[in-house]
C-alpha cells in the first residue's frame, strides 16, 4: 500500500491541476462535444468520438484528484529532519564506480513527470530512510542488489 503523504509544493500542483482541468479543460471539451453532437451522424463524427473519450478521461482524473487530494497528508519540513535522510530530503548518492545521482524523496502522486523525484515508497528510498552523510545503504531491487553511499542531505525549507 503507498504512503499517501505529500510535499506542499506537489499539493499545490495538483489542486492546480484540479482547478485547470474543472475550469479550463472540461469546459472547452464540453462545448467541443456540443458543437459535434449538433453535426448530425455521430456514429461516423470523430470529432465527437474522440471529444466525448476525452471528456471520460478529464472526469475520471478529477473524480481521482478530488478523492486524493482528502486523504493525502502534507508532511512539512522540521528541524528534526536535519542531517538524516527523512520525506521531502535531496539526496545525493555515490556507489563503489563514483556514479553520482540526486532525487528528492517524494509522495507517489509527485513523481510523475520528474527525473529527480523518487516515491517513498520505492526500494531505495526505504533502503536510505533515516541514514546520515557517510552511511551505506543496501537497496535490494527485483533483479539485484547495490550499495550507495550518501554524499549530501538537503532540504527546502
Amino acid at each position: 500500500m503507498k504512503t499517501l503523504w505529500i510535499t506542499a509544493e506537489g499539493l499545490e500542483k495538483l489542486k492546480a491541476e484540479l482547478e485547470h482541468l474543472w475550469k479550463v479543460e472540461r469546459p472547452e471539451t464540453t462545448q467541443k462535444v456540443a458543437w459535434a453532437a449538433s453535426l448530425g451522424d455521430r456514429s461516423e463524427n470523430a470529432d465527437y468520438t474522440y471529444n466525448k473519450k476525452r471528456l471520460r478521461e478529464i472526469d475520471r482524473r478529477v473524480h481521482y484528484l478530488r478523492k486524493m487530494l482528502d486523504n493525502l497528508k502534507v508532511i512539512p519540513y522540521t528541524p528534526f529532519q536535519e542531517g538524516k535522510v527523512m520525506f521531502g530530503a535531496w539526496v545525493e548518492i555515490e556507489n563503489a564506480k563514483k556514479q553520482k545521482i540526486r532525487f528528492r524523496i517524494v509522495g507517489g502522486e509527485e513523481i510523475f513527470e520528474r527525473r529527480d523525484y523518487i516515491s517513498i515508497d520505492s526500494p531505495m528510498a526505504q533502503a536510505l530512510l533515516k541514514k546520515e552523510v557517510g552511511e551505506e545503504a543496501v537497496v535490494q531491487t527485483p533483479t539485484m542488489q547495490m550499495t550507495w553511499r550518501i554524499v549530501k542531505i538537503e532540504y527546502e525549507k
